[in-house]
């Protein structure tokens, strides 16, 4: 696995968070809530990149979700051993070393619990919005058909063809994938691909990939919005991932 040095590239955004820390499950989570009547059934679950729900662009993301009447339950699946927000740009930082200790037997088990404690509140639908590492989570869960609608930004970890032949012949949940110019981890042929497989309703349960020019592997989360290509981008994929919810979940 090769290195892609925009997994830890990018800028913090400006805001204050206005949702809540909570346990669920034993699982920290962050919990944003609309302020408007929104279905009780229906909860999109967020899957930050490697810097985890603490980091203020993933809070004021989750937040803007509540505003367009989802709730959203943001779950720390990295068991708190997110990056620091200090670690974004450095140079030194060890990434693959953190990748080893952050496999799917150490981060699966933290989201399905949470999904568990969700349906024993009463919620029956789940939509899913990864980002970065967050995106391969996605995948699993659509895997296992976990979730009823999901969606990827800059998605990392993925093994092209083989997820995607996974998810083709096994998900239900409809497939948005928000893709940029320059993204080592899902790169154009990949996107490509995708869109040879899924692409012209070959998919029944749905497909929509968008891609944002100029922009690189992280644009959704961590973009620096002074780049007006970037600042697009970030606006563009948050609006298609609005727009599919609202049309599939």
């Amino acid at each position: 696995m090769s290195f892609c040095k925009h997994c830890i590239q990018g800028v913090r955004h400006e805001g204050e968070p206005v949702g809540k820390l909570e346990t669920i499950a034993g699982v920290a989570c962050y919990i944003a809530t609309p302020t408007v009547d929104y279905p009780k059934d229906k909860v999109v679950l967020f899957l930050p990149d490697v810097f985890g729900i603490e980091l203020s662009n993933a809070k004021l993301l989750a937040d803007d979700f509540a505003k367009n009447g989802f709730k959203v339950v943001a779950v720390d699946y990295l068991n708190g051993g997110r990056l620091a927000a200090d670690a974004m740009n450095s140079p030194s930082f060890d990434f693959m070393g953190w990748l080893s200790n952050h496999g799917a037997e150490q981060t699966r088990p933290p989201l399905d619990k949470v999904i568990a404690a969700l349906k024993a509140e009463g919620v029956t639908k789940f939509g899913a919005t990864g980002y970065c590492f967050g995106g391969r989570y996605v995948f699993d869960l659509a895997f296992d058909n976990a979730i009823q609608c999901a969606v990827v930004s800059h998605p990392s970890l993925l093994k092209v063809p083989e997820d995607l032949e996974t998810y083709f012949s096994k998900s239900r949940a409809p497939l948005l994938i928000n893709s940029c110019e320059v993204d080592q981890m899902f790169p154009a042929a990949a996107q490509a691909k995708a869109d040879e497989m899924f692409g012209d309703g070959k998919f029944a349960p749905g497909y929509k990939r968008e891609y944002f020019p100029g922009c690189t592997h992280g644009f959704a989360v961590r973009g620096d919005v002074s780049d007006p290509l970037i600042k697009a981008g970030k606006e563009g994929a948050f609006k298609a991932a609005v727009e599919f919810f609202l049309a599939h979940l």
